[in-house]
């Protein structure tokens, strides 16, 4: 049998906020309803059915929801297929294909309205805000008064208007979704792609339990903590509102002062400004220092993760769709979401298990006691209300040292690959070539040659051409490195790594190269090509890499950069403006680019062969897995997996580390 192709969207309606829960509790939440089913068949028109005006779904299209020999389509099809399932419409995960994660594989964004812009299709910006405005109006509760008649929710008799319209949104985001998807159809997303997105749907539905009684006891212990923080900062100011900066800032420096004309030492509330003023101790009045602390106190944001949590855990005490796939879309790496697992406080207390019990009982005072700084010390037990089902343990591991691995064997730095091959110590074995000392002799404490700082910041920061604005990113002078030996650092390291160096002017090179004549260029084991197609316009800079996926680089050319050197450009969501906009990049950030996608790409293999051992990955951070795993499972099983050959990459040599543990943590 042929393949036939289905297109879908559905407007749905739960009283839980989709923004702070996620999809997925949105969805089992007991008001959740499917108002709107719109879909195209083939190429046939598109129809919409009303079903919260009692229509019901054809019974051809049923059909279709389960049959293999039809692919199902949907722009964030994650949403659609969890959703639909919900509501007892039968539809494999295997047979769906998500638009979104396809437009993403190809450098474009996430938004569909965004993504149809980019690719230049007509948009209108009243239509998108009347768009927005009748979501709001039909799928989020309204609030009852005596003019609507104490209703909570909007139905489609009360304005049949409104409704037509949004029957026509529905339609129209078909429309859209399969014009996108045509003029992605030229550049394919591998089949290991979309296994790779499967499974990320699979793992962000089944979700990780989190511990609700210490997620409960942090917040009531926050609450009390955060109360005495402000009552001892009025006390100690005077003031009405100690955590406004208008109002702090003039009495920080007024009473920093010891004369009039001493400068002021503070000029905004910023974590970094107040940490830097902090340091001068010896200088600070008493009072100001104290009350500089409780301002850090009281800024911890992080706190707020346990609300995240809070909000978003849904069914079996589990918190779902916690990644998106292909979220970091120039290298493919997986984002976090909801509760930002990329950016989770460390913990360095030594008796994290007892702190933990501490707050579950609400203990403020024994958590003040023993650990001083309470804000401090719930930021560090976040990581641990990640808990394993019942009956299971955590198995953690992540790659060592991955990025300096890939680079090296890429570049063919062989000296590393060496390192890598015996004894692993990157660290001192980059300041042994770089100061031509034996390694056996750079150990810490020996003053003569404790060289392993620098070895250790210029392995981070270095790699991609940084200079010594990278080391100081990295910390080199919080490391006790001086600004004036930076240079030097700089020098040394890239006269030890002269192919790491070479590696960085080959890959733009062959990226010009590629533009300037349209031809593939193959350096690396990577394949450089300008790739396009006549019907829609479409243009791209690919970057094969020894996986067989590709970077994607959008509307390529080729123009001057500040530094009046020819550079490539392309499109992309800026960082500070998130609008679509060009972009510059050079050597070194597309070996960052090339290296972290590779690295990615081996997190990838290690989840198939996870997932191929029947374990659950309940969620991976950077370079890291978490497996909910039953108590037979061993830690070194998973590391061995980590340590085993990449088919696509002979030579590359990984090892990974690990621990076990009945709550998440660093190890």
């Amino acid at each position: 049998m042929f393949e036939r192709h289905l297109s879908i969207d559905i407007e749905t309606r739960s009283s839980v906020d989709i923004g702070k829960a996620g999809a997925y509790k949105y969805a089992q939440s007991e008001d959740f309803e499917i108002l709107l089913f719109a879909y195209q068949l083939d190429d046939s028109p598109v129809e919409v059915i009303d079903l919260a005006s009692g229509e019901k779904i054809p019974a051809l299209i049923i059909s279709c929801l389960s049959n293999p020999f039809v692919i199902k389509h949907a722009y964030n099809a994650a949403f659609e297929w969890y959703c639909l399932n919900q509501a007892g419409y039968d539809t494999p995960l295997e047979q769906w294909r998500c638009t979104m994660a396809h437009g993403l594989y190809c450098g474009y964004t996430a938004g569909l309205d965004a993504t149809g812009r980019a690719m230049g299709l007509p948009q209108d910006k009243q239509k998108l805000a009347a768009g927005k405005a009748l979501i709001r109006y039909f799928c989020v509760p309204c609030k009852p008064t005596r003019s609507n008649g104490g209703r909570t929710w909007n139905q489609p008799w009360h304005d049949k208007d409104k409704w037509e319209l949004f029957k026509n949104y529905c339609v129209q985001d078909v429309v859209t979704e399969r014009e996108i998807l045509k003029r992605l159809n030229a550049f394919p997303m591998p089949e290991s792609e979309q296994r790779q997105w499967q499974m990320d749907v699979r793992m962000n539905a089944y979700g990780v339990r989190v511990d609700t009684e210490l997620i409960d006891g942090a917040l009531y212990v926050d609450g009390i903590s955060s109360q005495k923080l402000t009552d001892e900062a009025i006390m100690l100011t005077g003031l009405d509102n100690p955590n406004s900066g208008a109002q702090l800032i003039p009495w920080i420096n007024v009473h920093s002062k010891r004369n009039a004309s001493d400068p002021d030492v503070l000029t905004d509330m910023q974590k970094g400004t107040v940490a830097q003023v902090l340091e001068q101790k010896d200088t600070l009045p008493g009072d100001v220092r104290r009350m500089l602390e409780i301002r850090q106190q009281l800024g911890k944001t992080s706190i707020k993760k346990y609300v995240a949590m809070d909000m978003a855990k849904g069914e079996g005490s589990r918190v779902r769709g916690l990644t998106q796939y292909y979220g970091a879309n120039r290298t493919g790496r997986w984002a976090g979401r909801l509760v930002q697992l990329q950016n989770l406080p460390r913990n360095y207390i030594s008796t994290l298990e007892f702190a933990r019990k501490l707050a579950k009982q609400k203990n403020y005072n024994g958590l003040k006691l023993l650990y001083g700084n309470v804000p401090d010390t719930l930021s560090q037990l976040i990581r641990t209300a990640f808990i394993p089902s019942d009956g299971n343990k955590f198995v953690v591991a992540d790659f060592s040292a991955i990025e300096a691995r890939v680079i090296a064997w890429l570049a063919g730095e062989q000296w590393v690959n060496e390192v890598f091959a015996t004894h692993g110590k990157i660290y001192e074995a980059t300041a042994a070539q770089m100061f031509h000392v034996p390694i056996e002799k750079i150990v810490k404490g020996n003053p003569e040659y404790d060289l392993r700082q620098k070895g250790k910041v210029a392995t981070l920061a270095l790699g991609y051409q940084g200079g010594t604005a990278a080391l100081i990113a990295m910390g080199a002078l919080q490391m006790g490195l001086s600004e004036e030996e930076l240079p030097d650092i700089v020098a040394r390291w890239r006269q030890a790594n002269p192919r790491i160096k070479d590696l960085w002017y080959a890959v733009e090179q062959a990226a010009l190269t590629a533009l300037e004549t349209a031809r593939a260029q193959a350096i690396y084991g990577l394949i450089f090509a300008l790739e396009g197609d006549l019907v829609y316009g479409q243009s791209f800079l690919t970057v094969r890499l020894p996986s067989g996926r590709k970077l994607f680089y959008p509307k390529p050319f080729l123009k001057e950069n500040q530094f009046g050197k020819m550079a490539v450009h392309y499109y992309t969501v800026g960082q500070q403006t998130r609008k679509w906009e060009a972009a510059s990049t050079y050597g070194g950030k597309m070996t960052e680019n090339i290296v972290q996608a590779i690295a990615r790409d081996c997190l990838a293999v290690t989840l198939e062969r996870i997932y191929a051992k029947g374990l659950n990955v309940v969620f991976h951070v950077h370079d890291e897995v978490i497996i909910d795993a039953p108590a037979q499972t061993q830690v070194d099983e998973i590391c061995g997996l980590m340590g085993e050959p990449i088919p696509w990459a002979p030579g590359l040599l990984l090892k990974g580390e690990g621990f076990e543990s009945y709550y998440y943590r660093k190890d």
